[in-house]
């Protein structure tokens, strides 16, 4: 029972945030140039991390790689419009839809599935959606191009992964490339200044047009760099990688135990700091679209 009311209150604090962001979502958008490439990778080596709030000893016994930035607008939409061309996606009344094949999962004692058929990617209409579809072709919104696409669905992050022979992290893989083998609280260390990432009243300068949840800064916005007065810590974790904690949360591919939920990892614009901590997790239907959660994606060596 008190699993069920955390994963409700979690649940409820991604609705609360998806419906309270881009109130003023015509206002003038800062580009700013972080000098992060959202294409590069970082190797992560095979062997033993702490894991969890009790720095659980798990061997991960394989080298990966995963994406150094979340995925961004302008990469999404890049994959919107050659998908659409091969047919690998489709459009519908809601939006985008892919094909999906369905998988098992076990709920309440028993083996339920998710069935085969079209699931949802990317509401078209969706609160504060950053790619456009004129009928033909897929644009991204002018000025967030090197945004976390947001609003993607679970379906859309794994097709959009699998598009490119990629797959979605498991969350033991998002964590180790998140805190390295040491016990870190947060990706950069175990100390938190409203500089080091954008989450809620982190005092970015989106916030002086969004308010305290602000808007999504761009993919590697807190490499250490001054931003238009705005001086940020170098927040990387030990492989290199950027916004682990805060901006949007992050799809994985790990399945909540009971339902066919998915955990995500990371923090948010819209959360506190205790949910940008490595061992944060949060759970949400497959389905869900939010301009909190985002995603990157891992591929094997």
């Amino acid at each position: 029972m008190m699993k069920k009311t955390i994963l409700i209150l979690a649940m409820f604090m991604l609705i609360l945030t998806a419906c309270s962001s881009y109130e003023t979502a015509d206002a003038e958008v800062t580009v700013y140039d972080t000098g992060v490439n959202p294409d590069d990778w970082a190797l992560i080596p095979a062997g033993e991390f702490f894991m969890g709030l009790n720095a659980h000893e798990t061997m991960l016994d394989y080298d990966y790689e995963i994406m150094v930035t979340t995925v961004t607008n302008a990469q999404f939409t890049a994959y919107f419009n050659d998908a659409l061309t091969d047919g690998a996606i489709e459009m519908d009344d809601s939006g985008v839809v892919v094909y999906y094949a369905g998988d098992e999962f076990h709920a309440h004692k028993h083996e339920e599935r998710i069935d085969a058929g079209n699931w949802p990617v990317y509401p078209l209409d969706a609160l504060g959606y950053r790619i456009e579809f004129d009928g033909n072709y897929f644009s991204t919104v002018a000025g967030y191009e090197n945004h976390p696409v947001t609003s993607v669905t679970w379906f859309g992050a794994n097709a959009y992964c699998e598009y490119y022979d990629f797959r979605l992290p498991t969350e033991a893989e998002w964590e180790k490339a998140a805190r390295g083998v040491d016990q870190r609280a947060y990706a950069w260390g175990d100390e938190i200044e409203t500089n080091y990432a954008n989450y809620y009243a982190s005092h970015d300068p989106s916030e002086a047009v969004y308010g305290r949840q602000g808007d999504t800064t761009p993919v590697g916005f807190y490499n250490g760099e001054t931003h238009a007065g705005y001086e940020t810590f170098n927040a990387v974790s030990p492989y290199g990688l950027y916004d682990m904690g805060g901006n949007v949360w992050q799809w994985t591919d790990s399945v909540y135990k009971g339902e066919h939920y998915r955990y995500l990892r990371g923090g948010s614009k819209g959360t506190y700091e205790y949910n940008l901590r490595v061992w944060t997790r949060n759970s949400v239907t497959p389905t869900h679209s939010s301009i909190s959660v985002g995603f990157r994606c891992v591929r094997d060596q």
